[in-house]
């Protein structure tokens, strides 16, 4: 007769720290319901034991409207209100920021997934990265770019102008420029731009055999690609930070066809892992649209300090920050574990699949998936 998990004798508290309206709500939204299946499924199988106790996991979703204004006031809320000492996503490079002057100081373990790099190196021993980010990303999706289109010598530019676009146009320009590419154009755009039209004759205007969208969410990317089609541009079209279909489709309609995007994934295809398609297919359910890297980061995270947690046998987010990169957990993707020292300084990416993807018929259609040299190593020496 199976065992009967015992009542929980404290409930630990998890935040998901996203955008939850405007152009970049879509990765919001997914995090926090995936968060919630994350925490659902760890209290159906009788919750996190340490020191003794049994916790629930509750899930509070904090609105840090993509800046760094709103991401202070959330994280304001989120540590020194509610008390969440476990940040299991935390999207945006402003308000991650914004957030992490806090979580650090008031010793809060952070899961996110901003794309600059100035968030992760010993100087930020609490804080984790739960995907890729354009350091691990842009020499793959380049690389594989390069080989389909050997024609292709110029590039143009577009991001948004804050701490995301300006640390993403920084690797991007690199990596482009160290596969022989000319840099066109590189140009900017603030938040919440409408009027996209005097940017995409720039972008026109340049002439680039190929325009990456970089940093830009999926509703802008749409707009921007479904523009240059009525200016009359044709060339190759990259999201580097694309994380599917669904949302630039929405908005580019046909315009999206054909574009690369470095940090998308089908998962509900062949080569996701079966809780990769339950969650693909209840996401189709309830958001009315599938899940992406970013919403799996979620998961991937909470399953991570629920490892961490047990391991270390405390709820003390130092100790369980110190414990992370010592084990294998299971993810989303199979057994993961933590590394990037030699990038970082510290051991603080999850290794996770790079994953090369393209728009086909408005589907989210996996190129290339490549397993990180790291993992490969860790795994072989279990």
């Amino acid at each position: 007769m199976p065992s009967i998990a015992r009542a929980a004798d404290a409930v630990l508290k998890v935040g998901v720290f996203v955008p939850l309206s405007g152009a970049a709500a879509s990765w919001g939204l997914g995090a926090k319901w995936v968060g919630e299946q994350a925490a659902a499924e760890i209290n159906a199988k009788g919750g996190i034991k340490a020191g003794g106790k049994t916790y629930s996991v509750e899930v509070i979703a904090y609105e840090n409207g993509y800046n760094s204004a709103e991401g202070g006031k959330a994280a304001q809320a989120m540590l020194n209100r509610d008390g969440v000492r476990f940040i299991i996503q935390g999207i945006g490079t402003a308000p991650v920021k914004a957030l992490q002057s806090l979580s650090e100081r008031t010793g809060a373990l952070l899961m996110q997934v901003a794309w600059g790099k100035s968030v992760k190196g010993p100087q930020a021993p609490l804080t984790f990265t739960n995907s890729n980010t354009p350091f691990e990303l842009f020499g793959p999706l380049y690389d594989l770019i390069k080989t389909r289109h050997p024609n292709v010598k110029t590039v143009s530019l577009l991001n948004p102008n804050d701490a995301t676009g300006q640390e993403v146009e920084d690797e991007a320009v690199k990596q482009y420029k160290a596969r022989g590419y000319t840099i066109a154009a590189s140009t900017w755009y603030e938040r919440g731009t409408t009027e996209f039209q005097p940017i995409v004759t720039k972008l026109a205007q340049s002439k680039a055999d190929l325009i990456d969208l970089s940093g830009a969410p999926p509703a802008d990317s749409g707009t921007v690609f479904r523009e240059l089609v009525v200016q009359g541009w044709k060339g190759v079209k990259v999201v580097a930070s694309g994380t599917g279909a669904d949302a630039l489709v929405k908005v580019g309609g046909a315009a999206a066809e054909d574009v690369y995007m470095g940090n998308a994934a089908d998962f509900g295809g062949a080569t996701a892992t079966a809780t990769q398609r339950k969650l693909n297919e209840g996401a189709l359910k309830a958001l009315n649209e599938p899940v992406n890297i970013l919403h799996m980061g979620a998961w991937d995270a909470l399953m991570a300090v629920k490892a961490g947690i047990e391991a270390s046998n405390s709820i003390d987010p130092k100790k369980v920050a110190k414990t992370l990169p010592e084990i294998i957990f299971e993810s989303s993707y199979g057994p993961t574990a933590f590394g990037g020292k030699e990038t970082y300084g510290i051991a603080q990416q999850m290794l996770v699949p790079i994953i090369v993807t393209q728009i086909k018929n408005g589907q989210t259609v996996e190129i290339e998936r490549i397993i990180p040299a790291e993992l490969k190593a860790r795994l072989a020496k279990r």
